[in-house]
């Protein structure tokens, strides 16, 4: 009885390919129709630069062709080739039975509009930190700006950086500044590096490897962004295969999901200017840091797509 039931748990587990007739499947919007029925029907999990199957479909396809995503709406109605519908089925059906982000199937995601390479060494990039840049340390008088003059900011760092996406994006975004970015992996250090070159940005982004704060010494920067792991024990139990596919270490906070995030709010004194500050993404524990940390004046920022996942604090309110 046993051996009948594992049999049939590996037959549901692994569907063949589908094959296709010629002339079934034409244009690109027919292959991003076909995707969606058949990542409604798995039930896949999206949070890995799209959030649902419309929009990853549109990701999946555009990237096989090569096209990048603002060019999709002028090719939808174009035809595909034979060796096209070839790669997209089968890139569908990886994504379907594998469960792994889409991202890691094409190697690259994008963020405010920038490619990054990605693979397994490191958690898919989807950050507010991005946007927050662009809309909180803009400079110029603008209301709600956290940061007088961006191009008075000469050194920032990027903790637990991954894929170095905010490094990169906070080089853009502070022309004058260099980057320490850390990570405690070697795997994503070596996409990080990766990134870093892709940029052209060895000159102005140094990584470096170790827990936190201890490779940087003394070093003192005028802003710190980090996005740490802080998914609480019930989170990583309930976690969707697709972030399982990820790696744990970018995710697991300890039981309530904190504790990286204690270390960098005790440590980050030591290493911020007079007139600097810490921007960190927590995700949605912001009930547990705010009775964590009652004495700190936290600033709550908000994106088009978050409330209240990020928070700002200077370096004077630190202590």
């Amino acid at each position: 009885m046993a051996r009948a039931s594992k049999k049939a748990a590996r037959g549901r587990a692994a569907p063949k390919p589908v094959k296709m007739g010629p002339g079934e499947l034409l244009t690109l919007l027919d292959f991003v129709r076909y995707a969606v029925s058949r990542f409604v029907e798995a039930k896949l999990a999206f949070a890995h630069g799209t959030t649902d199957p419309v929009a990853e479909a549109i990701f999946l396809v555009s990237e096989a062709l090569h096209l990048t995503p603002d060019q999709f709406e002028g090719f939808a109605h174009a035809r595909v080739t034979v060796a096209e519908s070839r790669t997209l089925l089968d890139l569908i059906h990886q994504r379907v039975t594998t469960r792994k982000p889409a991202a890691y199937l094409v190697n690259k995601v994008y963020m405010r509009g920038l490619p990054f390479y990605v693979d397994e060494r490191v958690i898919v990039p989807r950050s507010f930190i991005g946007e927050l840049l662009d809309s909180h340390f803009g400079g110029d008088g603008e209301a709600g700006s956290l940061i007088d003059d961006p191009t008075a900011v000469e050194r920032v760092l990027d903790l637990c950086t991954g894929s170095a996406c905010l490094a990169i994006l906070a080089a853009h975004h502070f022309p004058n500044a260099t980057v320490d970015a850390v990570d405690i992996s070697k795997g994503a250090l070596e996409v990080a590096a990766r990134n870093v070159a892709e940029f052209g940005l060895g000159d102005r982004i140094s990584l470096y490897r170790g827990d936190l704060f201890a490779p940087l010494g003394d070093n003192r920067y005028d802003l710190i962004i980090t996005n740490p792991p802080y998914v609480d024990a019930e989170g990583m139990a309930a976690l969707p295969p697709e972030c399982r596919a990820e790696p744990k270490l970018a995710f697991d906070g300890g039981a309530d999901g904190l504790d990286v995030v204690r270390r960098i709010l005790r440590e980050a004194p030591d290493h911020l200017t007079g007139d600097g500050g810490l921007i960190c993404e927590i995700g949605r524990g912001r009930e547990l840091v705010d009775e964590a940390f009652p004495e700190l004046p936290l600033l709550w920022l908000d994106t088009e797509d978050s409330e209240g996942e990020v928070f700002w604090i200077s370096a004077a309110d630190l202590g």
